[in-house]
């Protein structure tokens, strides 16, 4: 990689849990794909659009936009490098060949200026040091009248489905992992347009998208991968066997609720944010 803004999360993601990640890109996948339609309905990628992913971990969501975009091109950015190297794998096994990957920290990457019809990003834009001065490299990258989607989670509780289903766990959960730090930093629309606003976007939208997130097959597939995830792993890593295997049965009982003929699927719900670039757009 050239510069690093995000040296934390640099070090995370090409750490274990971006190895989970990047060896278990299904089951995360699985998780979150379902919030795909609205993300790309609120995209618009046409033809021969130009797009940058941001933040593409395994590139799922960059293979979907090269289809869309098959008379244009697409880059995906990620710090991660185990990641990347599954998503090109997975491009060349899918005969994708108008997409590129490349490792970089999108705050500070040197993109070309004015070269994006569409920046995209399932989440990635979540874990920026300096969330205005990243936005504002961004729009930077493109086009005068070009558009930003990503998606973003929605606050929950422990009211909310996953809330009940992982209760078990939560007294557990007393800091963030690694790789999660930040996750928390576009919660809040007010926040969102706030930051979108000061880094010199238009037209901020923030709409509210629900969907059914898979966890896995069944009950306990579902709690093997709750508790191989990485805040799970990384708060239960000095809790003693016999309390962690408790812990899981009960979190285990409690995702028999949600178990479908589709497999485990709990309620989840995001932010679907667009916005356009405004005047003049910052080059470098």
């Amino acid at each position: 990689m050239r510069a690093i803004a995000n040296r934390q999360q640099a070090e995370a993601w090409n750490d274990w849990e971006g190895r989970h990640w990047a060896e278990h890109p299904e089951r995360y996948n699985g998780m979150l794909e379902a919030f795909n339609a609205p993300l790309f309905d609120a995209a618009g990628i046409a033809a021969g659009d130009r797009v940058l992913d941001v933040g593409c971990g395994t590139g799922q969501t960059t293979l979907i936009a090269a289809r869309r975009a098959y008379d244009g091109s697409v880059l995906g950015v990620d710090l991660s490098a185990p990641m990347l190297e599954r998503a090109r794998r997975d491009a060349v096994a899918e005969g994708v060949g108008n997409v590129g990957f490349e490792q970089g920290d999108a705050q500070v990457h040197p993109f070309p200026g004015q070269e994006f019809d569409v920046v995209l990003s399932r989440g990635g834009v979540m874990f920026f040091t300096d969330p205005v001065a990243a936005f504002t490299h961004l729009r930077g990258a493109l086009k005068p009248g070009g558009r930003l989607a990503f998606l973003g989670p929605r606050p929950g509780g422990p009211d909310s489905a996953y809330g009940r289903a992982t209760a078990a766990l939560t007294p557990y959960l007393r800091e963030s992992s690694p790789a999660a730090r930040g996750m928390g930093s576009l919660l809040d629309p007010d926040r969102i347009r706030d930051v979108l606003t000061d880094a010199g976007f238009t037209g901020v939208d923030v709409t509210p998208a629900d969907a059914d997130m898979r966890f896995g097959a069944d009950a306990d597939d579902a709690a093997d991968f709750l508790f191989g995830m990485g805040p799970t792993r990384y708060n239960l890593r000095d809790v003693d066997a016999r309390t962690v295997a408790r812990v899981r049965d009960e979190v285990r009982d409690a995702l028999e609720q949600f178990e479908t003929a589709g497999g485990v699927r709990i309620p989840g719900a995001v932010w679907i944010v667009t916005a356009s670039p405004g005047g003049a757009s910052p080059v470098g």
